[in-house]
């Protein structure tokens, strides 16, 4: 079953995201981020961009249930160490995503907003008791660091 919320069959592209959208939010690293948390098959959740500068993995918490899913970002800039910047984008208030069809990733770069990154994916809603599916923009500016997330 988890496999199949995953599994959603409608690509997308980056201008078709609506112009009414919910801002997700971005948090620091944390317990969400830790490698045992990679969605498996480990090849299949995770891919690279921006030559490799810029990597992107589908990490599964396995709980709470309804929202276990969250997108994991390593990207410019770089700290002193040389190290890249590592953070979460989460549904919000602390929830992940029911599901994230990370294999359909549509990812396109703008000069003025920089590399961008639409999933299909899923939310639990409550007030229906069912799962939801939602469009997923995430922008990323490399230079800066800032990563902008939408959904609708």
């Amino acid at each position: 079953m988890r496999k199949a919320l995953t599994a959603l069959s409608v690509s997308l592209s980056a201008a078709c995201m609506p112009a009414l959208a919910t801002a997700g939010e971005v948090i620091e690293c944390d317990w969400q981020a830790q490698a045992r948390n990679l969605a498996e098959p480990w090849e299949e959740s995770t891919r690279t961009f921006a030559n490799g500068a810029v990597r992107l993995a589908l990490l599964d918490t396995v709980e709470p249930a309804a929202g276990a899913f969250h997108l994991l970002v390593l990207s410019p800039p770089y700290n002193e160490l040389g190290d890249r910047q590592c953070r979460v984008v989460i549904l919000g208030g602390g929830a992940g995503f029911s599901g994230i069809d990370f294999a359909n990733v549509a990812a396109a770069y703008d000069p003025s907003i920089g590399l961008i990154f639409n999933f299909e994916a899923q939310r639990f809603d409550s007030d229906y008791n069912d799962f939801l599916p939602i469009t997923l923009e995430v922008t990323l500016n490399q230079a800066t660091g800032q990563i902008g997330v939408w959904h609708q």
